[in-house]
């Protein structure tokens, strides 16, 4: 029963708030399953992994994913996800688990000054995309016909910030949503509902090169705790396409970044 509530945990926060999924995740796995911190972010990584897949068919349909973005961000999520884990081998556990809390902490104060300064986007969620309107100046712009222009620092941009994102959650097993619509959005002309469907194809890609890498590397992978997980994150994120449009998501946002700060901090009791 705990495994099915973190799993549902994970689905809804990655499929209301648009960030923090693997990351609630991760310590919630570290209290209650007794799990080591390795452990915790690769079983956290399979189940965002498999939500993320999930959610991802919705936002298909609805036609709001931009695929080479996805593509050449998510790539260097993709090749530089297996360093992360590298590096995670040969750091103290402690300095890691101190490393997560402060991410954790970050991005709880990212999604609550987000809420509270804009919460127009909030209502923008990943288990449920809206149309919107927005356009900026950029290094990824779109042509008149509307297809996005691929040229050098586009390319380029995108590939590094995929590799800084695949670093980050080969260290700590996080999907890096966090991190990855705000950089679709800073580095491109995308509309908000754009980015947030677009970055749950990235997290599917990312997440998944991550719990590969974890899988090769672990003696003996607990496939009923990560299949409770799994399906709990699936059901999730199917709660969340129900919910998105009926509650208010900036309050929703509020309220897990103050419980994304107290369960990370429990953690590290």
């Amino acid at each position: 029963m705990i495994s099915l509530i973190i799993g549902l945990t994970i689905g809804l926060v990655l499929g209301l708030t648009g960030a923090g999924g693997s990351v609630f995740a991760v310590p919630l796995l570290l209290l209650f399953a007794g799990l080591s911190m390795g452990d915790a972010s690769g079983i956290a990584l399979g189940a965002v992994a498999a939500s993320a897949f999930y959610g991802s068919i919705n936002n298909v349909r609805h036609q709001q994913v931009l695929w080479l973005p996805a593509l050449l961000l998510g790539a260097g999520g993709v090749i530089s996800a297996p360093l992360g884990q590298q590096l995670a081998g040969v750091i103290p556990e402690l300095w890691l688990l101190a490393g997560f809390n402060l991410l954790a902490l970050t991005i709880a104060i990212r999604m609550y000054r987000q809420a509270q300064r804009s919460p127009q986007q909030a209502s923008i969620v990943r288990a449920n995309p809206q149309s919107d309107e927005a356009a900026s100046e950029a290094l990824c712009r779109f042509s008149p016909s509307g297809r996005l222009q691929l040229r050098l620092p586009c390319i380029v941009s995108l590939g590094l910030s995929g590799l800084a994102v695949g670093v980050l959650s080969g260290l700590f097993g996080v999907g890096g949503g966090f991190l990855i619509v705000p950089l679709l959005l800073g580095l491109s002309q995308l509309k908000m509902s754009q980015a947030v469907a677009t970055s749950l194809v990235i997290i599917a890609a990312i997440s998944s090169a991550g719990f590969i890498g974890f899988w090769h590397r672990t003696e003996a992978l607990d496939w009923n705790l990560l299949g409770l997980i799994a399906a709990g994150g699936i059901l999730g994120m199917i709660v969340g396409q129900l919910i998105s449009r009926k509650i208010n998501n900036a309050m929703a946002q509020k309220i897990f970044a103050v419980a994304l700060v107290g369960v990370s901090l429990a953690s590290l009791l």
